[in-house]
């Protein structure tokens, strides 16, 4: 009984295959290039565009598919080379952001000072914010200008409520609550006395 040898591949497919794997990009355009032309053929060659979607389809849409991707293969094989080690530098940088040191789940604590608004925003912010980092327009936003202008807080910095005014800012607009005195008490219980005798 003989024994089944495995046949070597020819020098011819030994080169080819070597050829594959050094110039995948541009086999792969070549062959996006040769499905856009037997598209364009079989589309040219029907009247209707019922009969030429099928053309479109099985055909041209892959083709530039093709191309595309070849054209990316291509670029990326030169970015590759020009840069040395540049996927293992990427590859180091995507390791250090999954392993490494997770930072702090909750909001830190900003820089001491009010929070800050923006004249046409809808939020207030901290003032370490990145939406109004280096904003000159923000203004100081105390309780006042917050509820004036229906202000909320912003969902990227989560900003502490700011601070009521002071009290020597409130006098000017006295109010009962805010002022409880006994002159106000007795003349809310006489008219009560009357009606209940």
């Amino acid at each position: 009984m003989s024994r089944l040898h495995p046949s070597r591949p020819s020098g011819a497919l030994q080169s080819l295959g070597r050829a594959l794997r050094e110039w995948p990009g541009w086999f792969t355009l070549a062959a996006g290039a040769l499905l856009c032309v037997l598209g364009w053929y079989g589309v040219s060659g029907e009247r209707l565009p019922a009969r030429q979607l099928p053309y479109l389809a099985s055909a041209t849409v892959p083709g530039a598919a093709l191309i595309v991707a070849g054209a990316v293969l291509i670029a990326a094989r030169q970015s590759g080379a020009g840069g040395g080690d540049g996927t293992a530098r990427r590859v180091d940088q995507l390791y250090s952001l999954l392993v490494g040191e997770p930072g702090p789940a909750g909001p830190q604590p900003g820089p001491p000072g009010p929070p800050l608004a923006l004249p046409d925003g809808t939020l207030y912010h901290r003032p370490d914010c990145p939406l109004v980092a280096g904003k000159t327009l923000a203004v100081p936003a105390d309780a006042a200008l917050v509820a004036q202008r229906g202000l909320a807080p912003c969902p990227v910095c989560e900003p502490d409520p700011p601070a009521d005014p002071p009290a020597a800012a409130s006098p000017a607009d006295p109010s009962p609550a805010a002022d409880p005195s006994p002159a106000a008490a007795p003349p809310a219980d006489p008219p009560a006395g009357p009606s209940g005798g």
